[in-house]
């Protein structure tokens, strides 16, 4: 398919707008659930949708769209406010009111949609498309619904800024200063519900989870205040979302919500392992860094030691000998130390075998020797 078919195809047109105010919605609103660790509240409420889905088409009797996703914001929220009273009235925790809350929904939907597809009615045609989605039956009219549901949305957010921001990090704090925290944190969950809402046709019930999750996972990486999440996680779920469905269309066959999800995961995938300062690769290199740190700071005691032992600033040590001690070769770490210029090499006594390297601190080294340890002490005391 050519660049310019691309543009003036209809249908990519719809399915690519579609994808775009999906990722913009899921990564602003994602980045409050992974803050206040309810990251399976977008698996709940998207499983919950389902049994909405299915009430909606049967008093609707046909698949209207805007009777869908009421019935399913409506199922999704009421699934999540159910998980909320059962954490605050007893003594579940949020994973076991989140599972109990996803499986009932998920089941209770399952049977509506065998019910509805025993009736042999002709309007149901698709309806199990909302399991995985199915984004190239989007119509300009469902983007318009899409449209208006995030921008309330986002309206919301803007509103609420400086409440959802103190919610989501110190609770506590916020309903001293008499906030209405339980009221914001509805708020917040049927913020969730229409971003899930949003979803249902680009990805599906089931996929929906990592679509609110993902972006947010990813602009965690790479920020370190939530202004700068958010706007990262919008970015992310965007450029993911458009990706996706344009690969879709080039692909022909490819279903375009599991690739929207490939695209925003493998996003994700480069975030832990190259993020500055949190990547799985630059952990690695600070693991490694601080360990041979370590392994030379040993070596450079023990001379520091056995000097102060044989009451010999100037004592020479055998290489063999410290591999002996440390019961490892110890010759990268004393080039590393002779780099630094914290010991030097001395000839064997002509009593010992020729070749056989000695090594002594300098001045300089037993400064460093002597601070290492007199730290270790403080830390010990």
């Amino acid at each position: 398919m050519s660049p310019l078919e691309l543009i003036t195809d209809h249908t990519i047109q719809n399915v690519v707008i579609g994808a775009a105010l999906l990722g913009l919605i899921s990564g602003v609103l994602g980045s409050f659930a992974v803050l206040r660790k309810q990251s399976l509240l977008g698996d709940t409420m998207s499983h919950a949708a389902l049994p909405g889905v299915c009430i909606g088409f049967m008093i609707a009797g046909s698949r209207e769209m805007g009777i869908l996703l009421l019935g399913a914001l409506t199922t999704g929220a009421l699934a999540a406010l159910v998980m909320l009273m059962l954490t605050r009235n007893s003594r579940l925790k949020t994973d076991a009111a989140l599972g109990i809350a996803l499986s009932t929904s998920f089941a209770l939907g399952v049977v509506l949609l065998t019910h509805i597809q025993n009736q042999n009615n002709a309007a149901q045609g698709g309806l199990d498309a909302f399991l995985f989605g199915q984004a190239a039956a989007t119509l300009r009219s469902d983007l318009w619904i899409m449209g208006g549901v995030t921008l309330v949305a986002l309206a919301l957010v803007i509103a609420f800024w400086k409440e959802f921001k103190l919610v989501s990090f110190d609770p506590q704090f916020a309903a001293s200063l008499g906030m209405p925290v339980m009221w914001l944190e509805v708020l917040l969950t049927v913020m969730i519900a229409l971003a899930v809402v949003v979803g249902l046709q680009m990805v599906g019930v089931v996929l929906m989870a990592a679509m609110i999750i993902a972006p947010a996972v990813a602009a965690r990486q790479w920020s370190h205040r939530l202004e700068s999440m958010v706007m990262l996680a919008a970015v992310v779920g965007v450029a993911g979302g458009v990706f996706g469905a344009l690969l879709s269309a080039l692909s022909r066959g490819l279903a375009t919500g599991p690739l929207i999800i490939l695209s925003v995961s493998s996003v994700v995938m480069v975030s832990l392992l190259l993020a500055p300062g949190r990547g799985f690769v630059w952990e690695g290199i600070r693991l490694w860094q601080g360990r041979r740190r370590l392994r030379y700071q040993q070596v450079l005691t023990t001379l520091y030691r056995l000097a102060l032992h044989h009451d010999d600033p100037t004592f020479r040590s055998e290489q063999g000998m410290l591999d002996t001690y440390h019961g490892h070769r110890t010759r990268a770490a004393l080039r590393q130390l002779l780099k630094r210029g914290l010991v030097e090499w001395r000839s064997a006594p002509p009593e010992e075998p020729r070749g056989a390297k000695h090594w002594v601190l300098t001045p300089r080294g037993r400064d460093e020797a002597e601070r290492i340890l007199d730290s270790l002490g403080r830390g010990e005391s």
